[in-house]
């Protein structure tokens, strides 16, 4: 308990100490300076209201004792008792809520994403799997009103989708989504398989938060920027000119293409912005790893190559592999019914984060 109080205080402190700098003229006179402690001010706002609630409570519990102690009349005692009893309980409702007050927040859970879904092992049938997560994205965020917006796509003659780039802007999205990051596990008789074997195919899911402007600085000479001609379906440009655009960030080897839009100009726009979210993804991962080294989990560490989640269709059910969780409705999680296994994956990450807290 003395070191939630501590902690306590210490937040209580910055919050009094940034609610007095926001009113100094220097800082008036800087937008970016007041802009971020505006936004400091606007976190620690909600601890502080309920460390006051809790320090009311303490009060409130101390007078009970005092009463208890002195008291002879049975009466009084009985209501003293009682009293005590529901403040203890209440008391024990807010440490929990200000324990997880106390949980560092993801410094981009609430920025817009990119996300990139990418068929793995499997051939057709994890393309066509692959079209199929894409859809259960597309649907869950048309839900909750985000904003899409398609960046790029490689589909296969049959419906399937190679790889697909999509924006997704909205209130908390990466909050919601980042932990889907992760290989997703299909097992089902392909409607092209004769003796009705079940099949594993793979499909791979990316979530990158989008990064503002100052976060990622790209020196324009660490590009190089290709051009060629769009193939695939495209309309009447496709072939004609090259408005296909192929972008290799040297630092890193990080290669991004974008061939959709008939405007070179409109490519090259979109590949630059799959580009930064890209770095800004790895540099947060790097950042994790330096900060909770011993904490290797598949959102924790940013990798992603091992095996998140499994859908069975021949038993309708769908497993998250990371929390031992399994559900019996894969048809309709597919329609975009995510919000059980997201809720389920994010009361985890705080479980954990509480232990390392503690």
């Amino acid at each position: 308990m003395s070191t939630l109080i501590e902690k306590l205080e210490a937040v209580r402190g910055r919050h009094k100490e940034t609610t007095a700098r926001l009113s100094d003229p220097v800082v008036l006179a800087d937008p970016a300076e007041y802009q971020r402690l505006a936004r400091l001010h606007a976190e620690l706002a909600p601890v502080v209201e309920e460390y006051t609630r809790f320090r009311r409570l303490q009060h409130e519990m101390e007078g009970a004792q005092t009463l208890l102690a002195e008291t002879i009349d049975p009466e009084m005692r009985q209501m003293a008792a009682a009293e005590l009893e529901e403040l203890t309980a209440r008391r024990a409702t807010l440490e929990s809520s200000l324990q997880l007050l106390l949980i560092p927040k993801d410094p981009a859970d609430d920025r817009n994403i990119i996300l990139e879904i990418r068929a793995g092992a499997g051939g057709d049938e994890a393309a066509l799997f692959a079209a199929e997560l894409l859809r259960m994205y597309l649907r869950y965020a048309e839900a909750r009103q985000w904003k899409v917006e398609t960046l790029s796509g490689n589909l296969t003659g049959i419906g399937g989708v190679k790889e697909a780039s999509v924006s997704l802007e909205g209130r908390g999205v990466y909050s919601r989504l980042k932990f889907e990051s992760g290989v997703h596990r299909v097992q089902r008789v392909p409607a092209t398989e004769a003796s009705g074997r079940i099949h594993t195919s793979t499909v791979t899911v990316a979530v990158l938060p989008e990064p503002e402007e100052v976060d990622i600085q790209i020196n324009p000479n660490d590009l190089r920027i290709d051009v060629y001609r769009s193939t695939g379906p495209g309309g009447q440009s496709v072939n004609t000119t090259d408005s296909a655009v192929r972008i290799t960030h040297l630092p890193s080897g990080l290669v991004v293409t974008c061939q959709d839009e008939k405007s070179q100009h409109k490519n090259k726009a979109k590949a630059m912005k799959v580009l930064r979210a890209r770095l800004y993804d790895q540099e947060l991962t790097r950042r994790k790893e330096v900060i909770d080294r011993d904490r290797r989990s598949q959102v924790g560490s940013g990798e992603r190559a091992e095996k998140i989640r499994t859908y069975n269709f021949p038993q309708n059910r769908v497993t998250d592999h990371r929390i031992g969780l399994t559900v019996h409705n894969l048809t309709v999680v597919l329609e975009g019914a995510l919000d059980q296994l997201i809720q389920a994956r994010t009361l985890h990450d705080q479980a954990e984060r509480l232990k390392a807290l503690s």
